[in-house]
Order: structure tokens, then C-alpha cells, then sequence
């Protein structure tokens, strides 16, 4: 029964994006949340993630901005005394938070109710061992893990069980620290790292090679029990599920095999005494009808995020709704509207989902991928068979390719090996395999892929093969033609192979009267009436399941596709913000997305979701069947931005800023005349296209430079080249990346703040502004930087400056909507570097800090509303927020954790303070930084970087730390009358009287390590670049930014973590 003494409920949230735990917690708390205030109960949320729609205005009732842990969770619980608490909607980090609060007592003195699935149920999943003994009393196989606390025991166990194994670190996330092991060698390797994540690790036989299947399966508190969806991966067993193409409904297993599975999952979760929701993994062997159970998730993880999206269940707003004690025959499927929600969803179309890598942005990273997450976003596409699915989803994570077939050429040495070692391009080694006549059967040798999706893949090469057969497109009968479109293949794809535009195979297509039809997720497979507002496009149909919307006053909002380096869950917070404003103003709206994590692709969010790609053809194709008022480009990103010409081309009405203001800011060489016309500062810069001129320019302007091509998102190939060895390498690098445009040159400025300028203009006037400053000096990428806003170290001169120049850009660009520049500043002059016509990553930020809602009020004025500009100053705020970046380096083996002009940060999170320091303590603390409690080790950098340190330094020696530092900087230290230690570099003769600081790192024997590249010549990266590996590997905090290690030793030796105030959003 519903417990009534339930009033109040606190909800954890994840944090930052990392690879391993993203948007998807994003997406469940918003559902969670909803579910409880639809039933009159108080929330509260902690969650640092400042850029999520879950710590929004009017979904919490009170939103803390504080690091997910016990010690910051605890104190909210003590001021907010709550009755219940809800741990599984916040993945990995809320469940372990959750479990150490239950252990330490905390719940139990304060009289907190876990809500769902009980913490012991939790423990038990989670502690492997008890796992397979909760699992064993039902007979239910498992893999047999041998737990092992040092080397020898981890050895002992892999022989005991027999090569090859697979280790894995207990208590870790998305497979963090494990890795297969084919004999003692790598055994060593991979359970050195293991260990320095966790006290334990887990050695099980490895059952590479088999399938794995997914369930997600809900039950209730009255034991009623469905399962909502079942999951296939593409690859065999071996890489993690997050790394796989993952399909739904499953297409290789048959009847009996589903329901045999089936059956355990169910069996499973009742024994377990799950409440809400829960997924459960299978390790299954074809030939055999054998099976292991890999694990069971007893918390919404990524696959029930894309379950959701897939099968139109929301299975978070339940799984909330089972946690306040409702049974499953009480709940209406709300997406439906007309169905219970003890239906199992049925479905008549496939879903894909494609993991997104962004390996080329780290130097060094192996790009194999194993049983650790890698991959930072992903897409779902929806077609009504395999290929049509797989093609889109391929074009969807926006990484070059047009589908399958008809792209790059893949460069290999060794195919053979290509396919028996996954990396994160092996689905088009298989597309090279089928082209140079490989059989279906040898690739299953191969790579382990199940021959039915082979085939699959095959039918996709032979259409390619009968189209390319044709001597030109008409040539090409309407058959062949339709025949094509149902395989997925776009019109770009059919472009590329006849060396034609996109626009004639279009128009040829439409002659033939080929066009895409609409279609519902309906989710009961049209056995009974349901109606969703979940559409996709598919050229496997013969009829619209909807009609048209009444075109006047409906508007599209184009989303921001697959979370990536530098575009995430930002860009979902601008548009579902754009999507509520034009709600609220009376306008039915429609989206299109195609990222099941997202909170923009749910079915309460939009009057109409297209579940479809974000390319030129699909967005003229809903644009047709809609006939809408206008379409908003400027609030998901670089992807839609990118479409603003190529729509007005079609004439499709583009709201606000108009499409050809749009490419006078993105193209480089326009934007730069501008600003020469109205005479403002910029860096020196050229547009070359000749090593000649190259040449010529670099003498002029000196070293360091800065290379970049034309049209990029989050600086993708832009590189500051020290030395003429450097340019020559990345030059070859950045005319790939765009042949059409050259490249841009520009003297690369040291030592100086980069200051951002978010706004909002109407018709060049602006509305509302932010002013917010880096701590690091400019060269640190804008999205890895840590920010503050109001700044703090800017004199009025220079922001009235700022000011002025931004009105003046403004006009000339006549933006109406939002925009962003970026300047650089020293106490003599303000330059521009960049300008970008749409929302920035740090709109949402500067909005809940400034508590002026952005986006609402440059929907407004894309809308033509003119609204009055805000008289609110940032300068009267009496408190500060600091945006802190998270990096997931641990999770790339060999990456170099360093930071430069590309990003690599893959989330953020925002905190607000009193004082500069507690704003920025709270940051660092929820990016995973760590208040030291014993040695520093500390490498310096260049000489002005040594100085910049120093008071820092002399903090820490006041404080008693005890520093252990390299060469030139224990001796400049010590010279300045710091106290410190010599540490050897790696690359120096070892002795006995000296500490070597990879031992240092590796034994614990320090709890920070500061190292400050000089530069970024080779010895010094390799040198630096073992010690900064050794920290991540080994989990001990590293910062590598002497301005941002100057003010964190400032900010925990002048405060304590128990001075840090627990105060809610509301009242700052």
C-alpha cells in the first residue's frame, strides 16, 4: 500500500557527465521527480550538475548544488529531515552514496525509508559473491568469480579456473579497471590496475564469443512482474554492453530461447525482491542453449534508458511510481494514455543503438575497445527492418560516415585483424571485408557476429553493388531506387557514389513519387488502440499514421543529436527550455532527436517527437508533411546551426538570427573582416592554403601558432604548434578534416584571460547578458576551463569594453536569438576570437547562477516578441557560481590527461558560494578532486609557472603538508624557503636516498600530484605524460593547470570542507 507518512523525498543525482553514467540519469530523475509531485509529495535534489533539465526551475522543490557524496548528502537529510529517499535514479554514483549512508547509519537516525528496491537487495547485486549465492538458492547459473585481494591470490585464481580470464574491480563503474587476460603477463598488467580502484578484484573465466542479451524487467511490491524489453548486442560477449551496437527486440534468438530467458529474468528479480525497475544481462552460448547471468542492475541504468525510448514504456516514471508503493495494475502506460502498465510492450519495427567515441580528441588513447566504457554518447534510430535501422543510426552519431557503405575508404594494414580485434571502427572493417569479397562465414570466424546480422549487412554491399552497376542515377529504375531507400541508404549516399549533389538525387526521387512515410511507436504492434506522440520516418510503409499539424502556429526545434566532446546535456537543458516557452506561448511544438538519454526525446516534453536523423533530408521531409511556421536552429548546438543555410536555401522560414548572419559568423575569414571593419582587436590571423605562405606568415607573428580549419565544433583539429616539426604534422591533419575550406593561422596568445559573453539580442539589441572568466589562463579549451561568474578579477574598464564591442557585433550580425564571443583580455586590450550565433555550452549555467532564464527570453524574441531588456546586474549577485569540468581519463587507457585548445572534458558541474572559494571547492569536490590529507607531489612547469605556484606552495608548508617535488622545482622551492623533498622523474637513474615519483604515485604515498607541462615538446609531454598517466591509473587527483592549483590549495588551506555552507538554489 501507499505509505501516507511519505511527505517529503530526497533524490540523488549523478553528477557530471562521464563516459560510463551520462544524460540517461538526467532523463530518469526528471521522470522520477514528475511522478512525485503528480502525487503532492516535496522533493528535494542533490545533484552538482548545474546544465541538467533535472535542476531546473519548477521540477524540484529544492535543488542542491553540492557533490554526491555521504558527507555533503548527509547534511542535507539533517536539515531537510526528508522520510523517504530514492537511490536508483542517479546511476552508479547516488547508488554507492545511498549504500554508504545505509551502512553508516545515517538513514536509520534519521528515519529515512529507502523507497523501491530495499538496500540489502542493492548489496546483494553489487558484492559479487553474495550475488552468485543469492542466485544459487533458485539454481540460476552465474559466472564463477574468485575474489582475490593481491597479485598472488588474482594468479592462483586464473589458474584455478583456467585461461583465458577476464578481471574485474568490485564496486566499479561501467566496467572501470577490468580488462581480459590471455595469460600471467597481462594478468599482471590489468590487475595492478584494478586494485588501485578498488581493495578487491573479481577473476572469472572468460566466455568471449557467446551473445549477450539484455531484459529489462519491472516488478512491484505485490510481486506482479513484466518484462518490458529485451536487448540483443550486435557484438559477441567480450565488449562492454555500453561499447556495442545494441539492438531491440532481439532478432537472432528464437521463440523458446526469449521465453526461456524470459522466464530466469523473472525468476531473478522476484527472488531478489526487486521493486521499480531492473536490468538483467545474460551471457547466452547459441550452439548450446547454454547461459550465464552476467549481472543484474537493481537501478535505471543506460539500457532502460533506451528500453524507455525504444518501447514508448516510461519505465522511470513507474519504477518512481513502485517505489511510493503503487502495484502496476494501478499505473496507466502514460504515453499511450490508454493502456495499463502491465502490458508488455510489443513492437513492429527495429531499434538500433550506436554507441559515439571521441578517441582522435586524446593523444595516445588505444582505440581498442574491451570490457571498460569507452564511448561518450549514442543514438537510437528506429527503421523497419535491421538495415534501414543500422544506416541511420550510422549517419546519426555524426562521426563522417553516410551509412554502411559509400564512405571513407577504410585504411588498414591487416583486415583479419581489424575484425578479431573490435575497435571503434569495426563495423566498417566489415563493410571493407564484404566489399573485397570476404564470405559471411569468414567474418563469423572472425569477429564472432552472429551470421544472421551479416547477412543483413551483406544485402546492404549487394544494393550498393546494383546501384553502382547503373552509369549514371537515371539509370537508376524506381525499383532499385525504393528497394535502396528501404535498406536505408540516403540521398547522399546514392550522391556520392555517381559524384552528384544531394539536391538532384532528391529531386529525382520525389519525380518518382519516393517519399518516406510517418509512423507511430505504438508499442502493441497495432494489436489494440493506442496513440503516441513517438514518430519516425520510414521508407517501409505505404501510409502516414498521423495527419499534418496546423502549420501556423507550429514550430520545429532541431536537438543536438549524440552527446559528444562539447555538445551534451547543455544543449538538451536550451531546447526543451525553447520547446516550454513556445508551449506556454500557444505554438504546438515538434522535435527532432535522436538521443535516447535525453530529457528532450521523452513523451511528455513536445506535442510531436520525431525519433529521426538531424540531416538536411529528414528535417525537409517532416518540414513537407508539416507545413511548419518556422524552425529554431540555435538552441541544440553545432548540428542544427550547421543546417540554418542549406534549410533557407529550401525555403524553410529559419526563426531569429537569419541563416546568411549565421555563416557571416562561422565562416572565419568573413567573421574576421567584420570585425576589421568595425575596428576591433583580434589575434593576428591568416587564411593559407600553400606551405609557402605558411611559411611567410609564421616568420612575421612567430611561435607559438595557432591552426585551424573553417566550420568546427568544440576547436576539432585545432592544435597551437610550437615548432616548424609540429605544424608540418598537424597541417596534414586539419586540411582532412575540411578540403573545401583552408585552413586558418593565427598567433597563439599566452598568458592572458579568455573572458565568454553569453547573451541574448533582439534585431542586434540586446536583451540580457553574462560576463563570466576563466581561473586558467586562455589556451585551455573554453569547455575544459573552470569558470566564474560574476568575475572577479576584471576591471570595469575592460567589461565596459566588452560590452560595447558585443553591442557593436551585434547589430552588424543583426542577431536576434542567442549568441556567445569569446575574448581575450590583459590590462592593455580586449580581442576577439570567436563568435557563435546559438546557445553555449554555458548557457544554462550563467542562467540558474543569474536566475534569468536565457532561452525563454531568446525564444521570445525569436518569436518576434521584442521583450524588454533585464535591468538585473551580475555585479550586485552577493554570491558567485564556478562551472568545474570532469574528466574521464581513467576510463582511457594511455590517453595523456593533459588539457590544451581541444576539449576533453566529457561533462561539468556548476556550484554557488559565498566566496570564491567555497563556490570553487564545491566544484572541484563533485568533479572527484579531493582535499589532500597527506603528501603533495608537485612538478612546476616554466619559470613564470613556478612563480605563479609559489604562494600556494608556501600555503601548503604553513599548513604542515609535507611536498615532495622534481628536479627544478624542488630546487626553486627550497631556494624560495619552501621546505621540499626531491622526487625523481621517470626518466632519471633511480637511487636509493631519493623517491621516485612513479613509486610515490603508485604505493599512495601522495594524495595530489600538480604537474605542469612546460610545453608540449615531445620529451617533455613523455616525461610529464608517465607521471599524469600514473595518477589517473593509480586514482590519485591530479591537476594540471598552475592557476587552477594555485586557487584550489588556496581554497582547502583557507577552509575547511566543514565551513562548506548546505544551501539550496532558492536561497542564494
Amino acid at each position: 500500500m501507499i505509505d501516507a507518512s511519505i511527505k517529503k523525498v530526497i533524490i540523488l543525482g549523478s553528477g557530471a557527465l562521464k563516459i560510463g553514467e551520462a544524460g540517461e540519469f538526467d532523463y530518469s530523475g526528471s521522470q522520477a521527480l514528475k511522478a512525485l509531485k503528480e502525487d503532492g509529495i516535496s522533493t528535494v535534489l542533490v545533484n552538482p550538475n548545474i546544465a541538467t533539465v533535472q535542476t531546473s526551475e519548477g521540477i524540484a522543490d529544492k535543488v542542491y548544488f553540492l557533490p554526491v557524496t555521504p558527507e555533503f548528502v548527509t547534511k542535507v537529510i539533517e536539515k531537510e529531515r526528508p522520510q523517504g529517499i530514492l537511490l536508483s535514479f542517479g546511476g552508479q554514483t547516488a547508488l554507492n552514496c545511498g549504500v554508504e549512508l545505509y551502512k553508516s547509519g545515517v538513514l536509520e537516525k534519521y528515519g529515512v525509508k529507502v523507497l523501491g528496491t530495499p538496500v540489502q537487495t542493492i548489496i546483494d547485486t553489487e558484492d559479487r559473491e553474495l550475488f552468485i549465492e543469492r542466485l544459487d538458492e533458485i539454481g540460476v547459473k552465474t559466472i564463477r568469480s574468485h575474489a582475490a585481494c593481491n597479485l598472488d591470490e588474482a594468479k592462483a585464481a586464473s589458474r584455478e579456473v583456467g585461461y583465458p580470464v577476464i578481471v574485474r574491480a568490485a564496486y566499479a563503474l561501467g566496467g572501470l579497471g577490468s580488462g581480459f587476460c590471455d595469460d600471467e603477463k597481462q594478468l599482471e598488467e590489468v590487475a595492478g590496475k584494478a586494485f588501485s580502484f578498488s581493495p578487491q578484484v573479481l577473476v572469472e573465466k572468460s566466455l568471449r564469443g557467446w551473445k549477450e542479451i539484455e531484459y529489462e524487467v519491472v516488478r512491484d511490491c505485490a510481486d506482479n512482474c513484466i518484462t518490458v524489453c529485451n536487448m540483443e548486442n550486435f557484438d559477441p560477449l567480450g565488449i562492454h554492453t555500453g561499447e556495442s551496437i545494441v539492438v531491440a527486440p532481439s532478432q537472432t534468438l528464437t521463440n523458446d530461447e526469449f521465453h526461456f530467458l524470459r522466464k530466469i529474468s523473472i525468476q531473478i528479480v522476484r527472488h531478489l525482491g526487486i521493486v521499480g525497475e531492473c536490468n538483467v544481462q545474460f551471457a547466452f552460448d547459441p550452439d548450446s542453449e547454454d547461459y550465464r547471468v552476467i549481472e543484474v542492475n537493481a537501478r535505471l541504468s543506460r539500457s532502460s534508458a533506451l528500453a524507455s525510448k525504444a518501447t514508448g514504456y516510461p519505465l522511470a516514471f513507474i519504477a518512481a511510481k513502485l517505489g511510493l508503493g503503487y502495484r502496476l495494475f494501478e499505473l496507466k502506460n502514460a504515453v499511450t494514455g490508454t493502456t495499463p502498465a502491465f502490458f508488455e510492450p510489443s513492437l513492429d519495427y527495429v531499434v538500433c543503438k550506436i554507441p559515439r567515441w571521441d578517441l582522435s580528441k586524446f593523444h595516445g588513447v588505444s582505440r581498442e575497445l574491451g570490457s571498460s566504457m569507452k564511448s561518450v554518447g549514442e543514438v537510437m534510430s528506429i527503421g523497419r527492418n535491421f538495415e534501414e535501422a543500422l544506416q541511420k543510426g550510422l549517419r546519426m552519431i555524426g562521426q563522417g560516415a553516410n551509412g554502411f557503405v559509400c564512405g571513407k575508404r577504410y585504411e588498414t594494414e591487416d583486415l583479419d585483424h581489424d575484425l578479431a580485434n573490435p575497435t571503434d571502427t569495426r563495423i566498417f572493417a566489415i563493410a571493407a571485408a564484404l566489399e573485397q569479397g570476404y564470405s559471411v562465414e569468414r567474418i563469423h570466424q572472425l569477429t564472432h557476429i552472429d551470421k544472421w546480422f551479416l547477412c543483413q549487412l551483406e544485402n546492404i554491399e549487394k544494393c550498393y553493388r546494383q546501384i553502382e552497376a547503373c552509369s549514371g542515377l537515371q539509370e537508376v529504375s524506381a525499383s532499385l531506387l525504393r528497394k535502396a531507400k528501404k535498406l536505408g541508404f540516403s540521398d547522399i549516399q546514392i550522391a556520392r557514389i555517381f559524384s552528384i549533389s544531394e539536391k538532384q538525387v532528391r529531386d529525382y526521387r520525389l519525380g518518382l513519387g519516393i517519399r518516406p512515410h510517418i509512423k507511430q511507436i505504438d508499442t502493441l504492434a497495432a494489436e489494440f488502440p493506442s496513440c503516441t506522440n513517438y514518430l519516425y520516418l520510414t521508407y517501409n510503409g505505404v501510409s502516414d499514421d498521423i495527419v499534418p499539424s496546423e502549420g501556423d502556429r507550429t514550430v520545429i526545434v532541431l536537438g543536438s543529436g549524440a552527446y559528444r566532446i562539447g555538445s551534451s546535456v547543455e544543449f538538451d537543458w536550451c531546447s526543451v527550455g525553447a520547446v516550454k516557452t513556445l508551449q506556454q506561448r500557444g505554438y504546438k511544438t515538434i522535435m527532432i532527436n535522436y538521443n535516447p538519454e535525453t530529457v528532450s526525446t521523452d513523451y511528455d516534453i513536445c506535442d510531436r517527437l520525431y525519433f529521426d536523423e538531424l540531416s538536411l533530408e529528414a528535417v525537409l521531409a517532416v518540414c513537407s508533411f508539416e507545413h511548419p511556421y518556422g524552425v529554431i536552429v540555435s538552441v541544440g548546438g553545432q548540428i542544427p546551426n550547421n543546417l540554418a543555410l542549406p534549410l533557407m536555401k529550401e525555403g524553410i522560414n529559419i526563426l531569429g538570427t537569419s541563416a546568411l548572419d549565421i555563416d557571416r559568423a562561422e565562416d572565419r575569414n568573413k567573421f574576421s573582416s567584420i570585425v576589421d571593419k568595425l575596428g576591433i582587436d583580434q589575434p593576428k590571423w591568416k587564411e593559407l592554403s600553400t606551405m609557402d605562405e605558411v611559411d611567410k606568415f609564421v616568420e612575421d607573428v612567430g611561435f607559438p601558432v595557432l591552426v585551424r580549419p573553417s566550420y568546427v565544433l568544440s576547436g576539432a583539429a585545432m592544435n597551437v604548434c610550437y615548432s616548424k616539426e609540429d605544424l608540418g604534422k598537424f597541417l596534414e591533419m586539419a586540411v582532412e578534416v575540411s578540403k573545401e575550406h583552408p585552413v586558418v593561422i593565427s598567433s597563439f596568445m599566452q598568458r592572458c584571460k579568455e573572458v565568454e559573453f553569453d547573451a541574448v539580442a533582439d534585431d542586434g539589441r540586446l536583451v540580457v547578458y553574462a560576463i563570466s572568466e576563466h581561473v586558467e589562463f586562455a589556451g585551455v579549451h573554453s569547455g575544459d576551463a573552470t569558470i566564474q561568474f560574476p568575475p572577479q578579477k576584471i576591471y570595469g574598464i575592460t567589461v565596459a569594453k566588452i560590452k560595447r564591442i558585443a553591442t557593436a557585433i551585434a547589430q552588424e550580425l543583426h542577431i536576434t536569438g542567442p549568441f556567445n564571443i569569446q575574448f581575450l583580455t590583459t590590462d592593455s586590450y580586449v580581442k576577439v576570437i570567436e563568435c557563435n550565433l546559438r546557445a553555449s555550452r554555458s548557457f544554462p549555467f550563467v542562467s540558474k547562477v543569474f536566475k534569468v532564464n536565457f532561452i525563454d527570453l531568446a525564444t521570445r524574441c525569436m518569436l518576434g516578441e521584442h521583450p524588454e531588456a533585464v535591468p538585473k546586474k551580475a555585479f550586485e549577485l552577493e554570491y558567485i557560481g564556478v562551472k568545474a569540468s570532469q574528466f574521464s581519463f581513467s576510463r582511457l587507457n594511455q590517453a595523456d590527461p593533459v588539457l590544451g585548445v581541444d576539449m576533453a572534458s566529457t561533462g561539468e558541474v556548476g556550484c554557488l558560494g559565498r566566496s570564491f572559494d567555497e563556490a570553487l571547492l564545491k566544484a572541484l569536490l563533485s568533479v572527484g578532486q579531493r582535499v589532500p590529507d597527506g603528501p603533495v607531489l608537485i612538478s612546476s612547469g616554466d619559470a613564470l609557472q613556478k612563480a605563479d605556484l609559489l604562494p600556494a606552495c608556501r600555503l601548503l608548508a604553513d599548513k604542515g603538508y609535507k611536498i615532495y617535488a622534481t628536479g627544478g622545482s624542488c630546487r626553486y622551492l627550497n631556494e624560495n624557503g619552501v621546505k621540499a623533498e626531491l622526487a625523481l622523474w621517470p626518466n632519471e637513474e633511480q637511487r636509493d636516498d631519493t623517491a621516485a615519483a612513479l613509486d610515490l604515485i603508485r604505493e599512495h604515498k601522495v594524495s595530489l600530484v600538480i604537474n605542469i607541462p612546460k610545453n608540449f615538446t615531445h620529451k617533455e609531454l613523455t616525461n610529464g605524460f608517465k607521471m599524469r598517466r600514473a595518477a589517473v591509473d593509480f586514482n590519485v587527483p591530479l591537476i594540471t593547470n598552475a592557476r587552477l592549483a594555485s586557487a584550489f590549495i588556496k581554497a582547502f588551506c583557507r577552509m575547511s570542507t566543514d565551513d562548506l555552507a548546505i544551501e539550496s538554489w532558492d536561497e542564494f
